[in-house]
Formats: structure tokens, sequence, C-alpha cells
């Protein structure tokens, strides 16, 4: 076991190493050649956090570069209204697509905001590259680009990234322009694929009928984003359909994040007794209380975290503590409104395995923190909120 002068092996500093942001690592690179060594390993670099806003900015390409080989899992952080950051996270993505033997998981997160009228065609570009060489890429996270993705990207992943295990294309953006004949395609070129996230526009009949399929492989998790025009015209997905998926794949999880460019009749569509929502995020501009009384009745079995967006009201304050009596298997809810304290009792009486919850009684300045519930063993009381 090779020492350093310090007398920490090599695999103790790799362990250190692991934890320091890039800059960092490259100036530990340079002290001696044991510490080069260990900063250089695979170690270190198997699980990358890279932030282009400040960590490129400078950096010895060199030492980037011979290190990329050992990525294995990258989360790309940059802010694409600056320049100096949004070019860094270009070079570097092209340059993965250059060498991207060993990468198997990216996940792309935007910060600030983006530019007025930016396609972030540049980015996608960069992605499409990545796509067509990382053949044994097995994650592949774009919820974070503020980018409307389209069909190209998907068909590209589908042909380059037969590997696939999980691709996350629910991103924030108001327009949809993944159609379901891609994602059909997708299902067929990546056979390994359990996690998928979605617009609903981009979900069909079709792709629930082709993951309900016997040969298909253990399926896990659906998420589906209702938030763009296109999604409110979504054709409805019938209920047996989502009755045969849950047969196929009992352990399956479904989230399920509502917007308020939603209107209520959708809203009815997209809310169906047999799928087996376990997130359940509602930020409607229409009634919320309707919607919280469904997945009381409906999802009691799969139903762990609820969000809620609305205006305060006693019908909305009943609609929770019915929902808190019958989903037992909560684990974290949040509402952004003041509630009574009846709910708030509701909830740590009748949810054992709750673990976060932001329930305020009185109005708080912004950002609400929410409350970690305490636990001795599997269970004690939670302490009273603030």
């Amino acid at each position: 076991m090779a020492e350093t002068g310090e007398g920490l092996p090599e695999e103790v500093l790799a362990l250190i190493f692991r934890h320091l942001p890039l800059r960092d690592r490259a100036a530990a690179a340079r002290v001696c050649r044991a510490w080069a060594a260990a900063a250089t390993c695979s170690t270190v670099w198997h699980d990358t956090k890279i932030s282009c806003e400040c960590e490129l900015e400078g950096m010895l390409p060199l030492y980037l570069s011979t290190c990329l080989d050992h990525v294995h899992n990258l989360r790309l952080e940059f802010e694409p209204s600056r320049e100096v950051s949004r070019r860094a996270a270009i070079e570097l993505l092209m340059v993965l697509a250059g060498r991207a033997l060993g990468l198997r998981g990216l996940r792309l997160e935007c910060r600030g905001e983006k530019p007025l009228f930016d396609a972030g065609r540049d980015v996608l570009e960069a992605v499409h590259a990545v796509c067509g060489a990382a053949r044994e890429l097995r994650h592949l996270d774009l919820r974070r680009l503020p980018f409307t993705l389209d069909d190209a990207l998907v068909l590209q992943a589908a042909r380059g990234c037969p590997e696939l295990h999980s691709l996350f294309l629910d991103n924030s953006t108001l327009v949809g322009s993944v159609g379901p004949g891609s994602v059909l395609e997708l299902l067929e070129a990546c056979p390994r694929l359990r996690a998928l996230g979605l617009h609903l526009a981009s979900l069909s009949h079709a792709i629930l009928e082709a993951l309900a399929a016997p040969d298909r492989a253990p399926f896990a998790l659906l998420a589906l984003r209702c938030a763009c025009p296109e999604d409110a015209r979504a054709s409805p997905l019938p209920n047996e359909a989502w009755a045969a998926l849950r047969r196929r794949h009992p352990g399956l999880a479904v989230e399920l994040e509502l917007e308020p460019a939603l209107p209520f009749e959708s809203v009815t569509r997209v809310l169906q007794p047999a799928v087996p929502v376990a997130a359940l995020r509602l930020n409607l501009s229409g009634d919320t209380v309707g919607p919280v009384r469904f997945a009381a009745h409906h999802y009691a079995a799969t139903l762990r975290a609820l969000e809620v967006r609305a205006a305060a009201s006693a019908k909305l304050n009943a609609a929770l503590e019915e929902l808190a009596a019958r989903c037992a298997a909560l684990r974290e809810v949040h509402c952004f409104c003041v509630v009574s304290h009846s709910v708030l009792e509701a909830f740590r009486a009748h949810c054992p395995r709750l673990r976060t919850y932001t329930l305020k009684l009185t109005r708080e300045p912004h950002p609400w923190r929410p409350t970690l519930v305490a636990r001795l063993g599997d269970f004690s009381p939670p302490s009273p909120q603030t």
C-alpha cells in the first residue's frame, strides 16, 4: 500500500480528495507525486460534481481532461445567462462526447435565469453529442434544463444509449415538443429502462401498453409533469390501461405534478383511480379541494408525499384532515398556505411514518422551512412546531 510523505495511504487520500471542489483537487494534484496520483485516481472521480459558474475558470484543461476518463456519474451545473459559464459547460460536454466510454450517469442543472428567447441550441447540440457517444450511459437527467426538449433528442438517446435505465425529460419548459412516437421508439431501443420522466403530452395509451408488455423488464418510476398547453390538450388515458400497468409492475410509483396551466377538466382526466400515485404536487389555478379529496379516497395505499400550493380555506383544511386520516403511509406533506391546528394534529396522529412536513399555523416570511420529525427508534411524537 503506497504511502505519502505524511504517512497517509493513497486510498485514504483519495477518499478525502473526492469531497473537494474541482479547483482544490487540481491544487492538491500539484503538491507532490503521491498527492497527484491520489487526486487523479478513479475513486476520486467516480461521482463528480462540476460547477461551471466558478470552478472551470482558470482551470488547467490538461488536468481535467485526463481525469474525465474516470468519471462515471457527472452532475454538471452552469448558468446559461453567463457566457463564461455556458461556454465552459458546452466545451466540457463536447470533450465528454469525444471520450465518454466510462460515463454512466449525466445530470445537467442550470442556475439563475434563462436569457429571454434563448432556445439553448448550443447546449442541446452538446447533449446530442454526448448521447451519440456514451454507449454505456445508464442515467440521463435533464429536469433542470430550461430549454424545450424535442423528438430528435429522444431518438438520439434511443439510438446512442441502449443501456439507459432512467431518463428524465420532465423539465420546466412551457412548450412540449416530445411526441409519444419517439417515446415508443425509446422503449423499444432501451429494454432496461425502469424510470422515465415525461410531460403528460408525451404519454399515450400505446406507451402504457408497451410498458405493460409481458417481456418488459420491471418498471419502477413514472414521473409526469402537467404544465404546458400541450399537456392540457393531451388525450385521456383509460383507467383500465393504468390498472393493467399496475398489475404488471406492482412496485410502480407514479409522481404527478399538476401546474396552473392545467384546467379543471384536464385535472379530472389525469387523476384516474388506478394510477399508483406516490407523490402528488398540486399547484392549480382552480379547485384544489377536489383533487385532495380524490387522492384521499383513491391513493391511500400508495401516497408517500403531498405538496399543495393553494389559498387557505376551511374546505381545504377539511380535505387535508380527511387525507391524513386515510393516507397513513405518508412520509412528507408540504402545504404552502396557512392551515388550521386540527390539520397539523391530524397528520401527527394518523401518519406514524411522517418524516418532514410544512404545515404553518400563521404566516411566516418566505422561504418556509419544513419541520423534521424527531424520532427515537421507529417512532416518537414530533416536537411542537413553532
